[in-house]
């Protein structure tokens, strides 16, 4: 990487067009080069086959384009897909392409290791490195759109933040970066297909509400129990459940979207009929969703997949309750590709 250049995709539209214009040229010169940069993907100046060689030349003068590479790319024998990206600064993400039958979800990463630290997720055994920025988010999104069209013949259709990294820690770039996904500029997809997912940032859930955004949001709650979530979400103890839960009914207010709850169970830590009414209790104030996530083990014995017979009691109580309720089954296990598996093991 060259330090005295900046990266193009750092500048705006308007941007580039003064660029241009103050370059002595026209300024919808910067419409097409910021085309090429978005909707087309180009990975370097050459590329830009409509731009005179000479313009290019200058350009490549001026500018990098930090683009991400696929170092590596492994695919699981249920058709999931886990890339480990290179970043500019050889720094490596993971972000993986989920299929079924109906649709192909993008898993993608806002951070190189996390700022939290949950005591159940590989990635947040690794330290934070920084956050990344909306053009290394959104061209992980363009590399799996690009693996779904070619192992899946369909484009992408859905994307979760759920990757490595707390997105609302990342929060202004996390947000530039839908925005380029959903523009027309851009990818052109609706944010309504885009579920950003929190461990639980109470100012941040609020900043989202009132800046009205259109995406979707999920919480991974993993206990209603402050005790509980602490013991196992040790960040809890300064974002507790009561600060989570009135940023909660802030969002509902504001945007009168259904609020997801992502939820694992574990054998001995959240396993009781406590822990099942805690719950009920905690989504009572807004239209909700519950998953309840299959665990996926990262090598230590700490935390263990609860029994059939304790999700199945799960299930009947939220149900009884008349809430929603899902059993979500990991995909891609055998290539570490699972939710809390991220850990840069490749």
């Amino acid at each position: 990487m060259d330090k005295k250049k900046k990266d193009v995709r750092a500048l705006t539209k308007d941007q580039l067009r003064d660029f241009f214009v103050k370059q002595g040229d026209k300024a919808f010169r910067g419409n097409q080069v910021y085309e090429w940069l978005w909707q087309k993907g180009a990975h370097s100046f050459e590329d830009m086959t409509n731009i005179s060689l000479e313009t290019r030349q200058m350009l490549q003068e001026h500018f990098v384009i930090n683009h991400i590479r696929v170092d590596q790319m492994q695919r699981s024998e249920d058709g999931t897909i886990k890339n480990a990206v290179r970043l500019h600064d050889d720094l490596i993400v993971e972000s993986v392409l989920i299929p079924t039958s109906t649709r192909t979800t993008a898993c993608v990463s806002s951070q190189v290791g996390c700022s939290l630290d949950c005591k159940f997720c590989a990635t947040s055994r690794l330290k934070r490195m920084r956050n990344l920025n909306p053009d290394e988010i959104y061209d992980q999104v363009v590399a799996i759109d690009n693996e779904s069209r070619l192992y899946h013949n369909r484009p992408l259709s859905n994307i979760v933040f759920m990757g490595m990294g707390e997105p609302l820690m990342n929060y202004n770039n996390v947000l530039k970066a839908i925005d380029k996904i959903t523009s027309d500029e851009g990818l052109g997809m609706s944010p309504k297909r885009i579920t950003v997912s929190t461990s639980g940032v109470p100012k941040m859930i609020k900043k989202m509400a009132d800046e009205e955004v259109k995406f979707n949001l999920a919480v991974s709650l993993h206990s209603a129990i402050d005790e509980v979530r602490t013991s196992i979400m040790p960040f809890n103890a300064t974002f507790p459940l009561k600060d989570l839960r009135e940023s909660l009914e802030h969002w509902y207010a504001k945007t009168k979207k259904r609020i997801t709850y992502e939820y694992v169970v574990w054998d001995g830590i959240n396993d009781t009929d406590k822990d099942i009414d805690a719950l009920i209790e905690f989504c009572k104030f807004a239209p909700s969703k519950v998953n309840l996530i299959e665990y996926n083990p990262i090598d230590d014995g700490d935390f263990q997949q609860a029994s059939n017979e304790s999700i199945d009691r799960y299930i009947s109580k939220l149900e009884a309750n008349h809430i929603t309720v899902t059993v979500r089954r990991s995909r891609g296990k055998d290539i570490d590709a699972a939710c809390g598996q991220l850990a840069n093991k490749t």
